[in-house]
């Protein structure tokens, strides 16, 4: 039976790259912020094999930026994380959970501080720009919030280095991890990072102006000749090994940082005029009750997770889910991400999994896989 087809408007919106997708033989999308994010090229095991051998081009310009800028930039920032970010310089990029006044996660972007009044957060899939535009207007801060004409354009794999210092030269190898730097291209000034959403290491290039998007796709493809580059995209394997989460599968706005793995990133006490800072509190004082854990789940490769599966305790209590699961070739098992219960996430612990084919055996593992 066919997958029906996704029918394409403005709603759905292209981005600066989709030519060069299409022409890369682009087999899936999902919809993400209201635009196309590319899910397959060739499968998701032949991608898989090849972001961890080689180099990959990912379109991720559905990774919008909401830009704050002016003289309350810095404190309207602050307002949205719990993370302290006095010491944040120029420069510096930061993973931060964004909450609302409960604690709830909103999204898990990066802020990118282009200066003291002028900042990028790079946004997971929700619509934050009108809850940071809300706060902005409600305390009445000197900030105009919008979303640029900035697309990212991610370059990932173990060439990554390599292809990056054809197309920007060698000093590209010297930005440090979540740092970025100014480089050109044909003229034009780009933003590049040191980030992106794999284990595999590479960078993000944010590029301003549509214009741009096919000269610079073109020129990385052409220049990764050698490294045997790839259109590529985030990869649901790759990504799970990781722990890398994603943004309305495995976390939403019911759950706090600290369940999702993320109290490193709250400095509660500190991060004074955060808006949940009064409910992160309370959490960090008496801990959360439940948590993501990475959980390795037993027999044939798992059908896809379309929906949360029901994770049970061996004596058939409910006890968590599972939100996101694929086989792993390269260490032979079904890897999860699962939010479980404080009496069940220790490592070694069994639990049973109701996935769509029938019940699986699942192991609570001490960390991720990668």
């Amino acid at each position: 039976m066919n997958a029906p087809l996704l029918s394409l408007s403005r709603r759905l919106r292209r981005t600066p790259f989709s030519e060069g997708v299409e022409a890369a033989g682009v087999r899936a999308y999902t919809v993400y912020n209201h635009m196309l994010l590319p899910t397959v090229f060739r499968s998701v095991e032949e991608d898989y094999r090849h972001l961890k051998e080689a180099v990959q081009v990912w379109d991720v310009a559905c990774e919008r930026q909401v830009e704050l800028r002016g003289p309350d930039a810095g404190r309207l920032m602050q307002m949205l994380t719990p993370r302290d970010l006095r010491g944040m310089m120029a420069g510096q990029c930061y993973y931060v959970p964004i909450v609302d006044e409960t604690g709830g996660m909103l999204n898990d972007p990066v802020a990118v501080k282009l200066a003291e009044d002028r900042w990028w957060i790079s946004i997971a899939d929700s619509d934050l720009l009108y809850w940071v535009k809300g706060i902005a207007h409600g305390w009445r801060l000197d900030v105009l919030v919008d979303e640029p004409d900035v697309s990212p354009l991610a370059v990932q794999g173990p060439r990554a280095d390599d292809l990056m210092a054809a197309v920007f030269g060698d000093a590209v190898r010297d930005i440090r991890f979540f740092r970025f730097g100014h480089f050109d291209f044909q003229g034009r000034d780009m933003v590049v990072a040191r980030s992106g959403y794999s284990k595999q290491g590479g960078y993000e290039i944010y590029v301003e102006g549509g214009e741009t998007g096919m000269p610079l796709w073109n020129a990385l493809m052409e220049a990764g000749r050698p490294w045997d580059v790839h259109a590529g995209c985030p990869n649901l394997i790759e990504r799970i090994e990781g722990g890398l989460l994603s943004y309305g599968n495995d976390m939403t706005d019911d759950n706090t940082p600290h369940e999702c793995g993320l109290g490193r990133f709250c400095n509660t006490a500190t991060a004074i005029g955060c808006i949940g800072r009064d409910a992160l509190l309370r959490v960090a004082k008496e801990g959360p009750v439940q948590q993501i854990c990475a959980i390795a789940i037993d027999g044939a490769p798992v059908p896809g997770c379309r929906e949360w599966w029901p994770v049970l305790s061996e004596r058939g209590h409910r006890v968590g889910r599972v939100s996101s699961a694929a086989w792993s070739p390269d260490f032979r098992t079904n890897v999860s991400i699962g939010m479980v219960r404080m009496t069940h996430w220790e490592a070694g612990t069994e639990l049973r999994v109701l996935a769509p084919d029938g019940e699986r055996r699942g192991v609570v593992q001490k960390g991720f896989w990668a």
